[in-house]
């Protein structure tokens, strides 16, 4: 489940869960209960470089491989990492990721 997925690029298991509850401020519990459409609303309200720096920061990869892999100087890294967790604190970001937002859609 998930196994070639970009977050699993970085991490060994699919704990994305753990990490979307603590940087939306969220309990996990509110989440989306299904793995699977919760990585694809992730992926969905993040842009693909996002989503990579996201799995890659998360995975605690120092910031040189960051800088090297996206092409950023440190302070490109430091504004593509506050935009980031700023995108994931909004209320129309973090808000998608809870269950009852599904549950009213069905």
């Amino acid at each position: 489940m998930l196994e070639n997925t970009v977050w699993r690029q970085y991490h060994n298991e699919n704990n994305f869960r753990d990490k979307i509850a603590e940087f939306c401020r969220l309990e996990t519990i509110d989440l989306i209960e299904d793995d699977k459409l919760l990585y694809s609303v992730l992926k969905s309200k993040l842009t693909k470089k996002e989503l990579k720096l996201f799995a890659m920061d998360c995975a605690n990869v120092d910031d040189s491989v960051l800088k090297e892999e996206f092409g950023y100087d440190d302070e490109a890294l430091e504004k593509a990492k506050f935009k980031l967790y700023k995108k994931l604190k909004q209320d129309k970001t973090r808000l998608d990721f809870r269950e009852t937002n599904t549950t009213e859609i069905e």
